[in-house]
C-alpha cells in the first residue's frame, strides 16, 4: 500500500483525493465516472478514478480541471502524466490515486472497469463545495 493511504504533502487521505478527482471531472461533464478502491488488489496505488470524455477537447478540459483543481486546492501536481487527448487516453499519476481520462470507445476496448472488477466501487459525498 502506498504511504499508508495518506498523502503527506497535502494532508489529504487517498480516498478523499480520489473523490475530489471525481468531483473535478464532474465539473467538466466527465461521463461514467468510477472510483475503484484497489488497495487490496494492487501495491501500486490505492484508487483508480476512471472517467470518459467525448472528444479531444473534452478530454483536455477534464484533465486540465483535475490538474489545476488539485494544484489550487491541495498544492498537488501529478507525479507523471502519460498519454494525450489525441491518443484518447490520459493518465494522471498522483501516487495514491491514478486517474484515467479516456474516450468512451477506448475505455470499452481496454475495459479497466472489468479488469479491476474485484475492486470495491467507492461512493461518497461531494468533496467540492457547490
Amino acid at each position: 500500500m502506498s504511504s499508508a493511504g495518506v498523502l503527506i504533502s497535502s494532508g489529504m487521505d487517498s480516498r478523499k483525493l480520489a473523490l475530489l478527482c471525481r468531483d473535478l471531472a464532474e465539473k467538466k461533464k466527465g461521463e461514467n465516472i468510477a472510483v475503484l478502491d484497489v488497495r487490496k488488489l494492487s501495491t501500486v496505488t490505492d484508487y483508480f478514478v476512471i472517467v470518459s470524455g467525448t472528444s479531444e477537447p473534452h478530454l483536455r478540459a477534464i484533465t486540465e480541471e483535475i490538474i489545476e483543481g488539485l494544484q489550487q486546492q491541495c498544492v498537488l501536481r501529478p507525479h507523471a502524466i502519460d498519454g494525450t487527448s489525441r491518443a484518447a487516453w490520459i493518465v494522471l499519476d498522483y501516487f495514491d490515486v491514478i486517474v484515467h481520462v479516456m474516450r468512451s470507445d477506448v475505455r470499452e476496448r481496454y475495459d479497466l472497469d472489468g479488469l479491476w472488477g474485484d475492486a470495491k466501487r467507492v461512493r461518497g459525498r461531494r468533496v467540492l463545495k457547490s
